[in-house]
């Protein structure tokens, strides 16, 4: 999403972050093969992960989660119902993969798991920044 939003000159008005629901990888990066397929799209996946605190919905106007747990997990921590009604599926944005529910977990789907999870992001992060920009009334 960072790329995207850079790519278009909107690094000054749009902030972007990422969290994970959990702090079993706090402080680490990225698997080393979502940093090499990143990679070979151009990203650079070389930031420190972090776990998501009820902090965060008073950050950022939008919460936007890849699966179902992670739905589940984030709305649970929220306080009240705007901030409910803030936490969004990745999915929701996309596209051109219209058939996808869910950001599948990569670990286990090998390199093509990899491209997947990036093809789907791509799409959807296009999509997200589009709606970010209507949000906002940028022209």
């Amino acid at each position: 999403m960072r790329h995207i939003v850079e790519r278009r000159g909107l690094e000054d008005r749009i902030k972007i972050d990422s969290a994970g629901v959990s702090g079993w990888h706090e402080g680490e990066l990225p698997d080393r093969r979502m940093r090499s397929h990143g990679a070979d799209h151009g990203y650079d996946f070389s930031s420190r992960s972090r776990q998501f605190s009820r902090d965060d919905f008073k950050r950022f106007d939008h919460i936007v989660v890849m699966d179902d747990d992670n739905y589940s997990d984030i709305t649970a921590m929220a306080r009240n119902k705007d901030e409910r009604s803030r936490v969004v599926m990745m999915t929701d944005f996309l596209r051109n993969h219209t058939g996808h529910t869910s950001v599948p977990d990569p670990y286990y789907g090998g390199d093509r798991g990899f491209e997947l999870v990036i093809e789907l992001l791509e799409d959807a992060c296009e999509g997200l920044l589009e709606q970010v920009i209507k949000d906002l009334d940028i022209r």
